[in-house]
Parts: structure tokens; sequence; C-alpha cells
């Protein structure tokens, strides 16, 4: 059955029952984007660090000396031209100096009683200053990064697949536990080795959170809503970006942060208790063929949309009807997974695409907010300036994807993301600070809009009954893009010019790459494979029907009389007249004999005489 044409309008549509829970699954957006932006927090590395004096490495002769702190300074770490003091090395001098005045020889040496460091951005004390990840021990660092996005890797994979077996609701409920459960256990955690373990365990429920509410809230929406419930997720997602600087200044030591992160994962638990705030997709139980659910999801919807009246006629009675009629009594549930896609090929095509441009439009944001931190190295001018450039690729996509297509956005965004890059690449030796910094910001709005439009474009475009599975692949995809921004961290930058070029070409290419893609705008939802495989691509230029060939014969088709919904309305109105127990109406029997008998002769008048 077709759900919105035959089932959706039925049910109520985009109503106030929609529209509530719809309204609870931007919550989880939100909690996820605390707990994935707060890993940023946790790692930053101070604008200024150095080596603690180490009392030591000096002789008594300039111990005894009354010096000031600057002077302690200056003779024991050394200087380094255009960037201060030394982060890593230290003075060691010969323990048998007697006069403070001589020049002696120095030895440069590594830290020995640990660093100093000034206040970093937010939080007072963070994994790096507790732990002293800097130096010998930065490695750590990218590698924790690395740990997260493989967690959330993972997580797609394996929870999309699961969210297609066991629905979204249980998969969200899986997910909401054990994130939680993980992130208080990361709050006690205080060991540098087993921190990024559990980052990385709640990393993969955190995906499948994600994945899992994104989805529901997709296939609870009508064509004309798609595009704006998923867009204004996305402004969930930049409150949190703009909410967590402030809580990181009141929350100041990170595990105290790490726990408020983790309390909307924990409220979020109140679901489990009430089924009607994040119910199951009706659309999905119906793709599955998990009928008897079904038909108890739609009640649940058109009861709550106020579809359903009680002794009366209601549209309900009539789709469940219909159910019965389509769907064998010896029906079992069908479920898919995601390694059915081997056998596509338009399916599996488009998931590859998707991925692809997801990939780059992740992966290429780094190379743009590295040029951000040149022009000036301040963490909160380049964090904010991601943020705002989000909420207005939110806003771009909002205003013109429902206008010129999914297609054509994707393109646009692919194609302003490669040019910006591309003359950065060519030009930045040539241009002014401000002409970079233009180009970095229209690259990152870009890049940005390119990565939330190949999130939803592929959510459209998978089957219902691999949904999951195949979102997950996407989403994983542009996990792999942002760990490349560790891997270049890992090197210590080693290879950020060749990331770049290598970013550059990906975005020229996916350019003809996204021509092969469906245009999903206005359609349904397909719901089987069969669905997905019948997705063709529209024609880059339309044209009009040749007029100077028309046809000879113009024929109207023949319209039937017969109109199944009325049929049904009729069935459903026998069957109810029928189950109750007192007539509307009795028979009233005439006190005088019939005209004619059974036998059909004229009765005897039969005279009493006195």
């Amino acid at each position: 059955m077709e759900f919105e044409a035959k089932i959706y309008p039925l049910i109520g549509g985009f109503g106030r029952y929609n529209r509530i829970i719809t309204l609870f699954s931007w919550f989880p957006n939100f909690a996820v984007s605390l707990n994935l932006i707060s890993d940023v927090f946790f790692t930053l590395v101070p604008e200024s660090y150095h080596c603690k004096p180490d009392l030591a490495s000096l002789p008594s002769a300039y111990l005894l000396g009354n010096l000031s702190r600057q002077a302690y300074l200056n003779l024991t770490i050394p200087w380094v031209k255009g960037s201060g003091l030394s982060h890593c090395n230290l003075y060691k001098y010969p323990a048998n100096i007697s006069n403070s005045t001589e020049d002696v020889s120095r030895e440069v040496v590594s830290c020995t009683a640990g660093w100093e460091y000034a206040k970093p951005a937010g939080l007072s004390n963070n994994l790096v200053t507790e732990w002293n990840l800097v130096c010998a021990d930065y490695w750590k660092i990218p590698l924790q990064h690395i740990c997260f996005m493989t967690g959330w890797i993972l997580g797609y994979i394996l929870l999309g697949t699961v969210c297609d077996w066991l629905g979204r609701r249980r998969t969200l409920l899986l997910s909401v536990i054990l994130s939680g459960l993980l992130g208080v256990m990361a709050c006690l955690s205080n060991s540098p080795s087993a921190f990024p373990f559990l980052r990385l365990c709640q990393g993969s429920t955190l995906a499948g959170v994600f994945l899992s509410s994104y989805i529901a809230r997709l296939e609870w929406c009508d064509p004309s809503h798609r595009l704006m419930v998923s867009m204004i997720s996305g402004f969930f997602v930049v409150f949190a970006e703009l909410l967590l600087p402030g809580l990181a200044v009141l929350c100041r030591d990170w595990p105290i942060l790490q726990a408020v992160t983790t309390l909307p994962l924990v409220l979020l638990f109140s679901y489990w208790c009430c089924a009607s705030v994040f119910p199951e997709s009706p659309r999905w139980l119906m793709a599955t063929s998990q009928i008897p659910r079904a038909k108890k999801c739609l009640q649940l919807f058109s009861t709550r949309n106020g579809m359903c009246v009680r002794d009366e006629l209601y549209p309900a009675e009539t789709l469940l009807s219909e159910i019965d009629e389509a769907s064998p009594d010896d029906i079992k549930p069908e479920y898919h997974h995601v390694l059915e896609l081997r056998h596509t090929r338009v399916i599996w095509r488009n998931c590859l695409i998707l991925g692809f441009t997801l990939f780059i439009g992740t992966g290429i944001q780094y190379c743009f907010t590295r040029n951000l931190h040149s022009y000036s190295p301040h963490f909160y001018f380049s964090y904010f300036l991601r943020v705002l450039t989000g909420a207005v690729a939110c806003i771009f996509l909002c205003l013109s994807v429902d206008r010129f297509g999914r297609r054509g956005m994707l393109l646009l965004s692919a194609i302003l993301t490669g040019l910006s890059s591309l003359l950065l690449l060519a030009l930045t030796q040539y241009l002014r600070g401000g002409l970079v910094l233009v180009l970095s910001v229209v690259g990152l709005l870009s890049s940005q809009a390119l990565a939330m439009l190949s999130v939803f474009f592929g959510s459209e475009v998978m089957p219902t009954v691999v949904r999951g599975g195949a979102l997950g692949l996407i989403m994983a995809a542009g996990c792999v893009g942002m760990a490349a921004s560790s891997l270049m961290e890992l090197q210590n930058n080693g290879g950020y010019f060749l990331h770049h070029v290598v970013f550059a070409s990906f975005a020229v290419l996916s350019v003809l790459c996204i021509m092969l893609l469906p245009e999903s705008k206005h359609k349904p939802l397909p719901d089987s494979l069969k669905d997905g495989e019948r997705q063709r691509r529209p024609p880059l230029f339309l044209s009009r029907m040749n007029r100077d060939n028309p046809p000879l014969l113009l024929t109207q088709p023949h319209v039937s009389e017969y109109n199944r919904d009325n049929y049904l309305r009729l069935v459903s109105a026998t069957k109810k007249i029928l189950a109750k127990d007192a007539l509307p109406y009795k028979i009233a029997v005439s006190p005088q004999a019939p005209l004619l008998p059974s036998n059909g002769t004229a009765p005897e008048n039969h005279e009493d005489s006195s």
C-alpha cells in the first residue's frame, strides 16, 4: 500500500500528534550534539604553556640570588624566536658553578618537573592539563579523536542494521541507556588509557541515538514537511554549540562538564516510560509486514490526531479493512539487512555517491578552519564563526532546497566547495588576508551545506526496509572524513598540503557523480527495495513534447465507476450494523390476514347465521 497516498491522510496527516512527537525527536539531537562538541573542550591545548622551572637543574649560586620570577624563567627556559618561551625544553646547568654572573655552557633537556599552563578556553582543567598531553605525549590527543570517531563509525554501521531489525524506538532506547551509562563511567575515569576506550564505546551508542531519531522523525512526516523538520533539528545542534562554551566556563573541570553533558541522555530514559512520546514508525512496521503492530500503531496515530469518532464511520476503519484485505492471515514479518544492497544497482550507486559527498563535506572543513586559525589564533573566533556558518547553512537549505530541488542544491554546494578550495590552493600567497578569510568562510559554509544535504538526501532515497543500515553507511563515511583531520594532526600537519589537494580534487569529481542521483523533492519515500530501484535521475534539460509530431488519435482513459474506497466504507458500515445487539428499527406485524395465503388462492368468507 502507498503510505503517503492511502495511509497517511487517513490517520490525520501531519496532525497535532505528529507535531508533538516530532518536537520530542529533536531533544536527542541536542543531547548528542553536547556530547560530540564537548570533545573539543576536553582536548583543547592552552594557547600558552611552558616547562615548570626545575630547581634541581639550577646551581646553588642561582638559588641564593634575589631574582624575580621572570628572571628565573629566562635562566631556566630557552627562548624561541617568534613563539616565546619553549614549550618542551629546559636549561640544565653544571653543578659546580659558584658565580651566577659568569658565562657557562648550558645543556638543553626535556621538561623534568611538568608544565605550567595558561588558562585554556572554557575549562580551567581539561585532559591536556591534567595528564600533560603535550610535547612527547601530544600524539595522544589526535589518537583520542580518532578513537572517538571510530566509535561513531562502528555505531552507525552496527546500530543502523539493528534499527532495521528491531525498529526505530527500540534502537533509540537501547542506545540512550548505553550512552548514559558510558557517560557516567567516563566521568569517573582517572586513566588516560581508559578514557579513550570509554569515549569510543559512548561514541558508538551516540551514533545509534542520532540515527534512530533522525530516521523516525523523517518517517513521521509527509513530503511537504520533511525538509523543514530535518533542518530544525540542525538548529538544535547550533543551540547546543552556542550553549557549550558557557557550560564549560561554569563547570571549570572536565569531569563536571562530562556529567552535565550526560544529564540530557539520562533524561531521555523517560522515553521508555512514555511510549506515546516516541512511538514506533508505522511506515517501518508496514514495510516489514508486521501487520498486528502496524494496526495498533495506526490506531494510536488516528486517535491522537482526532480522526477517530465513536459510533460513527471514521477513516481508520476503512484503512484497517483495506489492510486486512490486502494482507493474508498467515503473513510473517520480513526483515532486511544492508548486505542485500549488493544485489541492487540504483540503491547501491546512490549510497556510494552520497557517502562520497558527505566524506568530502566533513573532511574538507579542516582545510578551511585551519585558514581561520592562521587569520586569528584565538579559539573562540574560529569556534563561533564555524557555528555561525552552520546556522546560515541551515537557513540557506530551508529556503532553497524545496524550491530548486535536492540534486540541484547539492550540486551547487559541491561546486562552491571545490571552487573555494582550488582558489585557496592556488592564490593564498597572492591574496590579502581579508580575501583568504572570505574564501575560507564561503568554503566552510558550502561544505557544511554539502554535508547536511547529503545526510538528508540519503535518508530520502534509501528504502524504508534498509534505511537504517544504508544511511548508517553514508554517515560512517562522513565520520571517516572527520577522522582525516585528526590523522593530519597525528603527523604534526606534515601532509596538510596533500590533504587539501586530495579533497579539492574529490570535490570537483563529486560534481560529475551528483548528476547520477535521482530527485526526491515532494516524492514519497521508497519502502521496498523494488521502490528504491525504480528511482531514476531526471534529465538535465527538461524538454517539452514535440508539437510538430502530435499523436494521430488522442484517447481518453476509461473512467471506472467502481470506487474502492466507497466499497470499503460500505463493507465497514455493514459489519458495524450487523455487529450491534439491537436492530436500529423494528418491523411491525400487521394484525390483518394476508390477502393471498401461501397457496396463492383467495380466502373464503364465512358468515355466521343465526
